[in-house]
């Protein structure tokens, strides 16, 4: 590919340019949960400048093409390969990462909730996403992943009827997740911490912006390349 254009949708810009996601981020574009519509009907939504996004992007693109990368594409990898590549990149990057970074959502809250009123909000809304997120990756784990195994070993209507039903109600998580991150974001000004903030206020809403870019890819990865596949 050559050129993006507004037809193209976030989801599949994402998988062949991998770095836009950080554009999109940055434009308030969501390329996981809602990534599947096209660019154009994004910006007549919101109100988006299509010239001065699609500009940034190709440039971006153009440039990034004249380094050496190696985009893995999913699409061609067995469906084994992609949740193996999940469970060992993305769910345990979130099994450590949730009660590790839930202590210092926690300590500022304590500490600084009473100068920072959001941070109540922000101790709330983490961890209902992180109690959302952890019965997520046993769901998939336990149930989901081992049929989507079975299917691919020994195909069936039958059996990709149950996976269809069940990644339905996996994406209904995924976009229940995705707001939670969202709002996080907006009641901390995009995790920018205030100028004073001491270190620990700081290390936190650093890698508050980083879980938020792992579930991203996250759901990316499975709501466009896993799930897409046995729809």
């Amino acid at each position: 590919m050559t050129q993006f254009t507004a037809e193209h949708t976030p989801a599949d810009i994402v998988k062949v340019f991998p770095k836009a996601s950080d554009l999109f981020k940055k434009r308030r574009i969501d390329f996981c949960c809602g990534g599947d519509r096209p660019l154009r009907d994004v910006f007549k939504e919101r109100n988006i400048d299509e010239a001065s996004v699609m500009t940034e992007l190709n440039q971006t693109y153009q440039n990034w093409q004249k380094e050496d990368h190696e985009v893995v594409d999913w699409d061609a990898k067995p469906l084994t390969d992609v949740m193996d590549h999940i469970v060992h990149q993305h769910h345990a990057y979130l099994n450590e990462e949730l009660p590790a970074l839930g202590k210092f959502v926690s300590k500022i809250f304590r500490v600084h909730g009473g100068n920072h009123p959001h941070l109540k909000e922000l101790h709330r809304l983490y961890n209902d996403f992180k109690v959302d997120m952890e019965e997520h990756t046993v769901n998939e784990e336990e149930e989901v992943f081992p049929l989507i195994q079975e299917y691919e070993q020994n195909p069936s209507e039958g059996l990709l009827e149950r996976i269809r039903e069940a990644n339905g109600g996996l994406e209904d998580d995924h976009d229940a997740s995705g707001d939670l991150l969202k709002r996080m974001r907006d009641i901390t000004n995009g995790f920018q911490p205030p100028r004073d903030a001491c270190n620990s206020y700081r290390i936190t809403y650093a890698r508050l912006a980083e879980l938020e870019s792992d579930t991203f890819q996250h759901i990316h990865l499975e709501n466009h390349v896993l799930f897409k596949r046995l729809k």
